[in-house]
């Protein structure tokens, strides 16, 4: 089973709220080059959580189209301050209750690197550059960090 861990598109600073803040022009572009990279090795995904926030959501947007899906939800619980043991827990979860063999996360800094270290029981927790992607690969309650691309290692 995979896990991909997706950091949102480059962002704006400047909005009413953190909540608010949308993709650049530059992220909706390393984004849609990410999502065409990856589209080519995982076509399918079974289940797509996204953060509530505008730039995440606007990353699924931009990348949706890349991919067959059989689910999306937006996860209120994956925003930048999100508790990734929580996260990791609910992740487990779905994969035991729905057997999911693909799952994609797209989420923030720092959640997107706790949430690596929990999933890897501490061994990884690597800084994700925006629209960033991380391949996690779970056997049983083994998980371990199998790659984590960036827009500019894919070139």
């Amino acid at each position: 089973m995979k896990i991909y861990i997706m950091r949102h598109g480059q962002a704006g600073l400047y909005a009413n709220s953190d909540a608010e803040r949308e993709l650049t022009g530059t992220g909706r572009q390393q984004s849609a080059d990410m999502a065409d990279w990856l589209s080519a090795i995982e076509p399918t995904l079974d289940c797509v959580l996204h953060s509530p926030y505008i730039r995440a959501a606007q990353t699924w947007d931009v990348i949706g189209n890349f991919f067959t899906v059989n689910k999306v939800e937006v996860c209120e619980d994956i925003t930048p301050y999100g508790d990734a043991e929580f996260i990791a827990d609910y992740v487990k979860a779905l994969v035991a209750q729905h057997n999911h063999e693909t799952i994609l996360l797209v989420s923030h800094l720092p959640v997107v690197s706790y949430l690596t270290s929990a999933m890897t029981a501490g061994k990884h927790m690597p800084a994700f550059a925006t629209s960033a992607i991380a391949c996690l690969e779970m056997n049983g309650n083994d998980c371990h960090l199998k790659w984590l691309e960036t827009p500019a290692s894919i070139k």
